[in-house]
């Protein structure tokens, strides 16, 4: 069973130049969209399938540039040992060095023998497929796959027209999952004669092996089909050939009016069972027309779960996805000012638990990281109160919040850091009232980071009470009575030693139109007292930010309006 060693991808499409060496089993590419997913999952198509019609234009050149050919490189090893022979192949054996990513011309010691096979498009449109090496070049030999080998080597792309592989159809999976064959012409004439079912019955003989593993997968998958599976004459077929049989139930519906996710379903189980002969694997948007639970199902037929799966190149836009695959599973594509990045995600660091809790931000192109609950919550009712008023929302900039959760002061900076690792453009919003290490701040700070930090030594809460205009203090104060009743009196006389009260507050405000910093200050620590917050749910400081704090940034202290827009500009200018 090949499997694909090392990806090279020149000139094609939105890819000016990608260099990746994807690992043995599953491959799944996320990223914010555009960013060339599709394009990689294409250049394996069209490099390894048997379609020799393939049509090319000038917009499948990168920015139009059609000087510079489209070439495409797969470096392919596990090969089966009829394609390893001197005899047939000698000139154009290579050797992969696994540690390094590096094909060298022959193979030596340590290395693993390789084929490299190159799809190139020049000007004229015109595709050429072969295999290359220094040694041919050099020579002037050159060598082309034969049709066997090619179909061998030709990957399943389970997508929207999976329903190709319902059928005993060149290249489907059905033929890959069996030997038996079905001579069907004779079959055909009397069929066209006399009934479908006649060949239905004789099929049931040529084809059982098959139709049961078909039974199998489905039951083990919980696709319904409609009872068992037969082998029946394809009634849209027009062709006298093995592609006129096609699976049906046993009520001769044919399979392929299943809905697209259980027809994707299926076929994966099936080349999963295929394993032995399969080739490799694609799948763009893997969740498309499936839901939650068969998502994983999904990928547990591709082998996800197991220690040597079949070799899959996914994409994936779906948080469950995230969550089912491990870090090593998942690669982070990145578009650069010249080239693309591939980035395995890794278990390190803490990020299996970060992909487990807030997959969406892997998804993203920017990442915001929040001390805690209370910043996701101001941000959500920011960006809600700003959406009112015409402007974009931080999800239509690329922008995902997460939830560090507290706790040590360089806790942010920790899980900013695999965001940034990983190439994500990464903010860290913080309070002031614990000071993190300078030399991780500075670290981060150095890396392209940005940093948020309310000001002197203030938590959220006293940047609020300190910032805002005394009619929105006491908005604020009164959503806390509705929130938590008389528990704000027993915080007010606790923080200050019962020398402000709730009634004070109220006269103060009432009276005068302003507060002193003293009693902003109380207000601030009450709010705060321990784990009983005011605000201390993503949900209730929403709620204040939309209805409160972001109507009040017009008249509240300059610098914590700088603050708030420093956040918002920060955001407007990332990647989308």
């Amino acid at each position: 069973m090949a499997r694909i060693r090392r990806i090279e991808i020149f000139n094609f499409r939105g890819i000016g130049q990608l260099v990746w060496c994807p690992g043995p089993g599953i491959n799944c590419l996320i990223g914010p969209g555009d960013s060339g997913k599709t394009t990689v999952l294409d250049a394996i198509d069209l490099c390894l399938g048997v379609r020799r019609n393939v049509q090319f234009s000038d917009a499948d050149f990168s920015h139009f540039n059609v000087k510079a050919p489209i070439s495409i490189t797969l470096t392919l090893g596990d090969l089966d040992n009829s394609m390893t022979t001197l005899e047939g192949f000698g000139t154009f054996l290579r050797g992969f060095d696994p540690t390094t990513g590096i094909v060298e011309d022959e193979p030596t010691t340590g290395t693993e023998v390789v084929l490299c096979l190159n799809l190139t498009v020049d000007s004229d449109l015109e595709p050429s497929w072969s295999l290359i090496s220094d040694r041919a070049a050099q020579q002037g030999v050159v060598k082309w796959l034969t049709r066997k080998d090619s179909a061998a080597l030709a990957p399943t792309r389970i997508g929207t027209f999976a329903e190709y592989n319902l059928g005993w159809k060149r290249g489907s999976v059905l033929n890959r999952i069996s030997e038996e064959r079905a001579d069907a012409s004779a079959a055909l004439v009397q069929a066209a004669r006399d009934a479908r079912n006649a060949f239905g019955d004789q099929a049931e003989h040529q084809l059982g092996e098959a139709l049961g593993i078909v039974n199998t997968t489905a039951e083990e998958l919980g696709v319904q089909i409609g009872g068992r599976a037969r082998a029946l004459l394809d009634s849209q077929s027009v062709s006298f050939g093995g592609g006129t049989v096609s699976l049906h139930n046993e009520n001769g519906i044919p399979l392929r009016n299943l809905g697209t996710g259980s027809t994707r379903l299926l076929v994966a189980g099936l080349q999963r069972k295929a394993a032995e002969q399969a080739s490799i694997v694609l799948s763009d948007e893997l969740e498309y027309g499936l839901e939650p639970h068969r998502i994983a199902r999904f990928l547990g037929s591709l082998g996800a779960k197991e220690a040597d799966p079949l070799q899959v190149f996914l994409t994936t836009h779906s948080p469950v996805a995230l969550r089912e695959l491990s870090g090593h599973q998942l690669f982070v594509l990145r578009r650069g000012e010249d080239s693309h990045e591939v980035r395995q995600v890794g278990t390190e660091n803490g990020i299996q638990s970060t992909i487990r809790l807030y997959p969406e931000a892997f998804l993203a192109g920017s990442v915001i990281v929040c001390e805690g609950a209370s910043e996701i919550g101001l941000l959500r009712g920011l960006d809600l109160y700003k959406l009112e008023q015409g402007n974009a929302s931080l999800a239509a900039l690329g922008v995902t919040l997460v939830d560090c959760g507290g706790g040590d002061a360089d806790r942010p900076y920790a899980r900013a850091s695999a965001f940034q690792q990983l190439g994500y453009r990464v903010m860290v919003l913080r309070d002031d009232d614990k000071q993190p290490t300078p030399a991780v701040q500075r670290s981060f700070m150095v890396q392209g980071g940005a940093v948020v930090a309310y000001r002197e030594g203030r938590a959220l809460e006293d940047e609020l009470f300190s910032s805002l205009s005394p009619a929105a203090c006491q908005a604020l104060i009164t959503n806390a009575y509705e929130l938590h009743g008389d528990l704000i009196h027993e915080h007010l006389r606790t923080v200050s030693n019962n020398a402000v009260t709730f009634d004070a507050v109220w006269e103060e405000i009432d009276q005068t139109g302003a507060l002193s910093a003293e009693t902003r200050a109380v207000l601030g620590r009450a709010a705060r007292i321990r784990k009983a917050g005011w605000f201390k749910s993503i949900s209730w400081m929403e709620e204040v930010a939309r209805t409160i704090v972001g109507p009040d940034l017009g008249l509240c202290d300059p610098g914590f309006r700088e603050l708030m827009d420093n956040v918002f500009r920060w955001a407007a200018y990332g990647p989308r």
